[in-house]
């Protein structure tokens, strides 16, 4: 049984959205921006840390959503994608020391995904010695991923046009698969029309 307490977690909210029109940060479902929904979404306390990467919009999403304005950072190299944002979360997670055994990676374009499997990922990976978590929607893994802390310097050193899928692929032995019916996990929207067919009425303009 592996001796693991706890865990952080990093939002990766830095990309331009260009193809979407909008901050997909600032979706709306609910009347709540999609952003807001996944902070709030991290009150569990095994979370003992939490990061949310802004970029573009970075200003503007500021003022739509709530949370400690210490959990915010700002990657202005935004555009070399997703692992540059995740490997400023985890420089700052490791400047910070707050103990986590691992990093709960979560992309916002992810924002279905709801506290069930986010809870079940965490359980899995506190229950387990495998070094990746990731949630599983029939024959497809999807996100957010947990990566154990051990996994930091290969995150921190993996090239940036390949990003995290990098570190992935060398520990494939290292993979749990939690299995899951929402299809939020797989489900990347990528400009409004996806968007309007995963989530019809709930999405707002």
């Amino acid at each position: 049984m592996a001796n693991r307490t706890c865990v952080a977690a990093v939002i990766l909210a830095a990309g331009e959205s260009r193809r979407m029109g909008h901050p997909k940060a600032l979706i709306l479902q609910h009347g709540v921006p999609a952003l807001q929904h996944l902070i709030d979404r991290l009150q569990d306390p095994r979370f003992v840390a939490r990061r949310v990467v802004l970029g573009s919009h970075a200003d503007e999403i500021r003022k739509q959503v709530r949370d400690d304005p210490r959990n915010f950072l700002v990657n202005s190299t935004w555009e070399q994608g997703q692992l540059s944002s995740l490997q400023i979360a985890i420089r700052s997670l490791d400047e910070a020391e707050n103990g986590e055994d691992g990093i709960l990676v979560w992309p916002v374009d992810h924002f279905l995904v709801t506290g069930v499997t986010i809870g079940a990922l965490i359980q899995s990976f506190l229950s387990s010695e495998k070094l990746i978590v990731v949630p599983k929607f029939h024959d497809r893994r999807g996100h957010p991923v947990i990566f154990a802390k051990k996994l930091y310097p290969e995150l921190l050193a993996a090239p940036i046009e390949v990003g995290a899928r990098a570190v992935v692929r060398a520990n494939a032995n290292e993979i749990l698969e939690v299995p899951t019916e929402e299809e939020a996990v797989v489900l990347n929207f990528n400009n409004p029309e996806t968007l309007k067919r995963a989530i019809g009425a709930d999405a707002d303009k």
